[in-house]
């Protein structure tokens, strides 16, 4: 029986890490269900970053809260149109520092190098401490190995020796942890693969990365009256190795986010409503690594399922934190490679769109790891944001996509089966506070509204 969800039929379908069902029955419900209150439009969310099932919940609370106002404003143009809501939940995880400053309170100005509030002087960067990492990390994992490696890199943050030697081994077992869960040959050209290859870098490389994390994270600090690291260069260093936990535990959850997409949203749950609930209109819908979670749902649907014999009418990706190249035939400055998505757009029966802004600093996190890893950190800075760059900084790329403002409700977009539209959302998505800028800044009429114009409900 479907519970309820701002006055939508809601049902809660949780994945394990590999993509199996926390409860087998959970589809087969679902589709009865679709079929018997005969769902026109379900309309499926994955969360990214969480630690918790309430705060998945509250995000689609939150997002569906917005939708009902639209709709209670513009109801849809069918009498006969019934939508229905899917919340999945995965094992993913949120760092405490992030967690601190997911406040919508705060309007991240300029290209989003300080948050402030009213123009007011910049909000500082929160600072969990290792106790604190380590204690929200461990909701995320499940490995006894894992576990471990997570309990010794949360104690060397904490103790922070002033030794070259205790930051190599911080490297190593950083390495081990990211190598647990990927694949054996990890191609770190790969667009979305770069953050698994940081345990690979000489030593020399290692310390100049810890170099340029300590430096942008204490940047973001309380003044402490003086330069940053200065007299002491290793609380810089370990400043970075705690920005090198947080980039590589983040890398495992969007490698996750793929799996879980691929073997369980795609395999099972888009499969089984295709078979069963044919009748049902799919509108998928992902935030931060979730949006590639349902975009790898389209790789795990059955081959046959593509243009009109598709589930999936919309795809809608909110601030993605994975790789703006994911859906191109060929990378623009490596023609030998493309997109871990090519050719999956045919997958989708309706329009492709993803929101953008420049005040997400969350998705640019990962930009000198990558950089590092590949042995380009000498390269432009534009340059590696355009060969690392995220879905949510500057939409989809290479892609022949559109670009359009996210605007407010009754805007008239110019929607084409499989084609892309990239929204601009700089105006909109702008609060949040360091060090993760506007990544959660999400629910607002203009996401609503395009959601509902994409799935043609209004």
């Amino acid at each position: 029986m479907a519970d309820k969800l701002q006055g939508f039929p809601f049902w809660l379908i949780a994945f394990d890490k590999l993509g199996a069902l926390e409860d087998a029955g959970a589809i087969d419900r679902l589709t009865a269900d679709l079929a018997s209150q005969q769902i026109t439009d379900l309309f499926v969310f994955s969360h990214g970053w969480n630690n918790d099932h309430a705060a998945a919940l509250a995000l689609y609370d939150r997002f569906f809260g917005e939708v009902r106002k639209v709709l209670d404003a513009t109801p849809p143009k069918s009498a006969d149109t019934r939508m229905g809501v899917v919340g999945i939940v995965w094992p993913s995880i949120l760092w405490p520092d992030d967690a601190q400053n997911a406040s919508m309170d705060h309007v991240m100005t300029g290209g989003g190098g300080s948050a402030s509030i009213g123009g007011g002087p910049p909000v500082p960067a929160a600072q969990a401490t290792p106790a604190q990492v380590l204690k929200e990390l461990r909701k995320g994992y499940d490995d006894p190995g894992q576990l471990t490696l997570l309990s010794e890199l949360t104690a060397a943050l904490e103790a922070s020796p002033k030794s070259e030697d205790a930051l190599k081994e911080f490297r190593s077992k950083l390495g081990k942890l990211l190598a647990s869960e990927s694949a054996p040959a990890l191609d770190s050209k790969q667009p979305d693969n770069a953050e698994g290859a940081i345990a690979g870098l000489s030593d020399m490389k290692w310390r100049q990365l810890l170099e340029v994390l300590g430096e942008r994270a204490m940047s973001g600090q309380a003044p402490a009256g003086g330069a940053a690291g200065f007299g002491d260069p290793f609380k810089k260093l370990w400043a970075g190795a705690k920005d090198a936990l947080r980039v590589g535990t983040y890398w495992q959850m969007k490698e996750r986010a793929g799996v879980v997409g691929q073997k369980g949203l795609g395999a099972q749950l888009l499969a089984q409503i295709a078979a069963k609930a044919g009748r049902t209109r799919v509108h998928l819908l992902g935030h931060s690594f979730g949006a590639r979670l349902v975009s790898f749902s389209l790789l795990g649907m059955p081959s046959t399922l593509e243009k009109d014999r598709s589930p999936v009418k919309s795809l809608f990706l909110l601030q993605g934190a994975f790789s703006h190249f994911a859906f191109a035939d060929q990378l623009p400055h490596d023609q030998a490679r493309s997109g871990a998505l090519k050719g999956m757009a045919v997958r989708v029966d309706g329009p492709l769109m993803t929101t953008f802004s420049q005040k997400d600093l969350a998705v640019g996190r990962s930009y000198p790891v990558a950089s590092f890893a590949n042995q380009d950190d000498s390269a432009a800075a534009q340059d590696q944001v355009q060969r690392w760059g995220g879905m949510g900084f500057d939409g989809a790329q290479a892609v022949n996509a559109v670009v359009q403002p996210l605007s407010q409700p009754g805007q008239k977009y110019p929607f084409a089966k499989g084609k892309w539209l990239n929204l601009d959302g700089n105006t909109v998505i702008v609060h949040g506070g360091l060090p993760s800028g506007a990544h959660s800044d999400i629910a607002h009429p203009h996401t609503a509204w395009a959601a509902l114009a994409a799935a043609g409900v209004v």
